[in-house]
């Protein structure tokens, strides 16, 4: 992965609405940013740090999240996330990631992706599909 450098970094914001929050997936009268969002949002900000240095016909999929979420943040609150490549190990990257509002520290961890070709991904789950229209 000759363009992928330990170092790289991405972020990825967001303004806290209704999609966002906990209620809207099914943990009632709580009207803060969910944990899966927080997850998803710092994932995005991993990917974002090497979408322009991903080889032609590769892709990266997200194998393992391993995060703390310390704070909640209300609807309307801006968050950003930050990611940084601290690890590469054939073709797994290793994040650490990160989610603010403000200054506060909303979580925080590890994002494992690997990259894989998005033709063979795209076989095995056609080969998938294909199993369960029996």
């Amino acid at each position: 992965m000759k363009d992928l450098d330990v170092g790289l970094t991405g972020h990825q914001k967001i303004v806290v609405s209704e999609k966002h929050i906990a209620s809207f997936t099914g943990n009632l009268n709580v009207d803060v940013l969910s944990t899966h969002r927080v997850v998803l949002l710092m994932e995005l900000s991993a990917r974002n740090a090497i979408s322009d240095r991903i080889p032609k016909g590769k892709i990266t999929l997200g194998t393992r999240i391993d995060i703390r979420h310390f704070a909640a943040a209300p609807l309307g609150a801006k968050v950003h996330a930050e990611a940084r490549l601290k690890a590469i190990e054939g073709n797994r990257l290793i994040f650490h990631v990160a989610a603010f509002h403000g200054f506060e520290k909303l979580a925080e961890g590890e994002n494992e992706q690997i990259m894989v070709s998005l033709d063979g991904f795209k076989r095995r789950v056609e080969k998938k599909a294909e199993t369960m229209k029996d």
